[in-house]
């Protein structure tokens, strides 16, 4: 542990002493730190590669946030999801968006019904959404109405129907995949409705060694059967534990600083930055930066937040958020890619200013 982390016991003659870790919550992040790894052993029976992405989702999923998958048919997005709903113990749909799509076939709807006394009585049918974790499949295929319904229980966690509220359960996580290629009969989601997304996850091609993996466990009689890590009420306690891992002020500094410089208005923003961007990121940002980098922190087993669980969660946070400029586009610079070079940006400022 560095010299500036808070004692992972409470002191009652410290001034503030809520920013400390308790001896329970001490043994916790380590059951938390074990667990990750077990999570991690168990998903590589099945899944090759794409350790950076099962890192992402476990972020999101104890961070209470919601995922965006982007990348091209094949890459076992479905498979992904599902087999990390079997090692959660988690009940898990998936959700094939198509331009037919009501919102009712996503939340459910009231049908009338026989009672058991001869009278007829409305009675609601729950929708695929009431699950722990959604797969909303090619989300953008979907009219921007059924987008909404989607949206507003990721946002709210509860549904309305007919003018009556029903709360999902807990834990819930949204899983929404994009391909990248086909644009033609989409929907694109608005920035406002990007925004409400945890992170952007971007699934790469694997490589040529993983890819003969593939070929090999994949082509076989049948698949593994993998152990179950955790359950509900586990991942809900872990969830509250991740929101209690300290932050020094200087890691709350360095997001707002981070997320500032991504606006073109700010005095802030870098010259370089203003040509290639047209609007930046919101408040929301920074608050998934911290949520991420507390979460990053637990399942690492960490005591307090450090610059570089922000640094590890920027490019995932921010790169949905970032609004390009035509310079930007006919340049081939990606949102990406600006994420990546403000990044290094603040790290060379602060670094000078260190010394």
């Amino acid at each position: 542990m560095s010299s500036d982390a808070p004692t992972p016991t409470g002191d009652p003659s410290r001034p503030n002493p809520t920013t400390e870790l308790s001896h329970d919550d001490v043994e916790s992040l380590q059951r938390l730190r074990q667990h990750h790894q077990q999570l991690k052993d168990e998903l590589a029976k099945v899944i090759v590669g794409q350790t950076r992405v099962i890192d992402q989702l476990l972020i999101c999923l104890f961070a209470r946030g919601h995922s965006l998958l982007m990348g091209v048919p094949g890459l076992a997005k479905t498979l992904l999801v599902s087999k990390l709903a079997e090692t959660l113990s988690l009940q898990f749909n998936r959700i094939q968006f198509t331009p037919d799509l009501m919102p009712m076939d996503i939340t459910g709807t009231d049908i009338l019904q026989d009672t058991a006394d001869g009278r007829r009585e409305f009675h609601f049918v729950r929708g695929p959404v009431f699950s722990n974790i959604v797969l909303a499949d090619e989300i953008n295929r979907a009219p921007p109405k059924t987008q909404a319904a989607m949206l507003e229980a990721m946002q709210e966690r509860r549904i309305t129907v007919l003018g009556t509220s029903y709360s999902l359960d807990e834990p819930f996580l949204v899983l929404a995949t994009q391909n990248p290629v086909e644009q033609e009969g989409t929907y694109p989601l608005p920035e406002a409705q990007l925004d409400r997304f945890m992170f952007l996850i971007e699934l790469g091609y694997p490589s040529e060694a993983e890819e003969i993996q593939i070929a090999r466990t994949t082509t076989g009689d049948s698949m593994p059967t993998l152990e179950h890590i955790l359950d509900g009420n586990q991942i809900i306690e872990f969830q509250h534990l991740a929101r209690r891992i300290p932050v020094p002020d200087h890691v709350y500094q360095y997001a707002v600083d981070l997320v500032r410089r991504t606006r073109p208005g700010e005095p802030e923003a870098s010259d370089w930055l203003r040509r290639l961007v047209s609007w930046g990121a919101g408040p929301r940002a920074v608050q998934y930066l911290i949520l991420g980098g507390k979460t990053r922190a637990a399942l690492e087993g960490q005591y307090m937040v450090r610059t570089e669980d922000v640094q590890d969660v920027a490019q995932p946070v921010l790169t949905h958020r970032l609004i390009t400029t035509f310079a930007a586009q006919s340049e081939g610079v990606d949102a990406k890619q600006i994420v990546q070079q403000l990044v290094d940006e603040v790290a060379e400022d602060r670094a000078a200013k260190a010394s």
